[in-house]
């Protein structure tokens, strides 16, 4: 005959070990890690991959991780032009970029008042992420039918000394969400980064909407935020302040506005893993794993990697940096 009292004992304990379980499981899946709030209204910046008659523009925005951390995923907000909708999306692509000067040649001659806190010319070729190549996922939600900015900056992207445009002026559009997940995850090690969103949009484009500067609740303050940058195809591999190169001010003596833009990125961080740059990188690194997750295959799973190899391969390349 079973003993009532140990059976009720025995359930507890597998109650107990099954929260557990959760609990660490739930630890281990993707937090969001950066958060620059919600749009603000005040600016619409263009950022599109080139198609027929249409120049590539890019807008991007800085970003600090204080560890080793495998994004996951993005959303970005923005604003759809010229009566587009979401049945409109044809891709989606997302760049990072290290800050001026890595990645960049910094004896040519700039066309631009300052290179000071830009993005680097190039980006970080591993982190390149794109919907028509398969490597990452993207949806949207519509968030507001009619959402107007105050401003925007599409086309009036010039080199010095025609750079201060004053922006295009409002827009109206519809406002959505593009949720983005990495068939491959980002390894990144702990630095400040750029990240460059562009959307390609049939019958009209996508403005990268504005949010605070300095952030706000629900977003999280960036240590040494910087503001938003853009540039395309003529100006490139130069970039300009959306904000103190075209926007600039009417009032002498005052400082031009700045602007974040809107987003959130989503990872898993790493405890203990190896410095990028330094000797003992990689074997750190893979010790880290092993001790977060058991093991490289468990770790692969966990951080959804497809395999244990473009596991290795990720982390590899972020030890390099």
């Amino acid at each position: 005959m079973r003993n009532p009292s140990f059976q009720k004992f025995f359930a507890a304990i597998l109650a107990l070990a099954a929260a557990g379980f959760c609990s660490q499981a739930a630890a281990q899946g993707p937090q969001v890690v950066v958060n620059t709030g919600n749009p603000d209204g005040k600016l619409g910046a263009l950022s599109r991959p080139a198609s027929a008659n249409k120049v590539e523009t890019e807008a991007a925005d800085d970003f600090v991780l204080s560890q080793t951390t495998v994004l996951t995923g993005a959303t970005i907000t923005g604003l759809l032009t010229n009566g587009a909708t979401l049945a409109d999306l044809k891709n989606v692509e997302v760049e990072i970029y290290h800050v001026f000067p890595l990645d960049s040649d910094q004896n040519r001659t700039p066309q631009v008042p300052s290179r000071l806190n830009s993005p680097g010319d190039h980006e970080i070729a591993f982190a390149t992420r794109s919907l028509n190549d398969g490597s990452l996922v993207a949806r949207g939600a519509v968030r507001n039918d009619g959402f107007t900015v105050r401003n925007s900056v599409e086309d009036k992207i010039n080199k010095k000394p025609a750079n201060l445009t004053r922006g295009e002026g409002a827009f109206t559009g519809q406002e959505v969400d593009i949720t983005i997940t990495f068939a491959t995850p980002i390894a990144l090690g702990p630095g400040r980064y750029f990240l460059r969103p562009e959307v390609l949009v049939n019958n009209g484009d996508f403005l990268f909407l504005s949010a605070p500067k300095p952030i706000v609740p629900p977003g999280v303050a960036i240590p040494g935020d910087l503001q938003a940058w853009i540039r395309n195809a003529n100006l490139s591999p130069d970039w300009l302040r959306i904000g103190t190169d075209i926007i600039g001010t009417d009032v002498p003596g005052t400082a031009a506005p700045t602007f974040n833009m809107t987003f959130t990125l989503s990872g898993i961080t790493i405890q203990n893993a190896g410095a990028p740059g330094e000797p003992d990188c990689n074997g750190q690194t893979s010790a880290a794993l092993n001790q977060q997750f058991g093991n490289h295959a468990s770790a692969a799973l966990a951080l959804g990697f497809p395999s244990v190899q473009a596991l290795t391969e990720s982390f590899l390349n972020a030890c390099k940096e």
